[in-house]
């Protein structure tokens, strides 16, 4: 085999390798090509399908967007009014506390002197009544002695008397 056929053999060889390269990149590239048409049908197909959605949903959006904020807003002045009406409250029950803490102390004041006022009395009419009471009870025991002692003096009405002198003692 002479130089020049080995030359011719390597170039046949080389050229059917181009060539069977060209055949590989040219099946790659109607493969790829059918690929991405088919992908491109799917993204047309979800796109039509899922577009409607996204329409609608974003309608929705722009209509609710104003009443949501508005909502917040009300929500937001609400909140507010609660926490200024509180604050009013808190200031309200906290001068009732103070109103009724004075009423109490006055009441307690009050009660304390009626009481003191009646025990006063009560001393004052127990001695007033106590002492009269006494007297006369001193006088009824002086009239009933001195009524005992007539009468013992009476001889029909004396009752006889019979004194032990062994337990006298002197």
């Amino acid at each position: 085999m002479s130089h020049e056929t080995i030359e011719l053999l390597c170039v046949a060889l080389g050229a059917l390798a181009l060539a069977m390269q060209a055949f590989i990149l040219l099946a790659i590239y109607i493969g790829i090509s059918k690929s991405t048409k088919q992908m491109k049908e799917q993204v047309e197909e979800m796109r039509s399908s899922v577009m409607p959605i996204v329409d609608t949903t974003r309608e929705l959006l722009v209509r609710l967007t104003p009443k949501v904020e508005s909502t917040v807003t009300d929500i937001s002045e609400l909140a507010h009014k609660l926490r200024t009406q509180a604050a009013d409250i808190e200031v309200a029950v906290d001068q009732i506390l103070v109103r009724v803490q004075k009423q109490t102390s006055r009441i307690d004041t009050m009660f304390s002197g009626t009481l003191d006022a009646v025990d006063k009395a009560s001393v004052f009419v127990a001695e007033t009544v106590s002492k009269p009471v006494r007297q006369l009870s001193g006088v009824l025991a002086s009239i009933k002695a001195i009524v005992e002692s007539l009468r013992a003096s009476d001889p029909a009405y004396r009752e006889p008397t019979a004194h032990n002198d062994k337990d006298m003692f002197v």
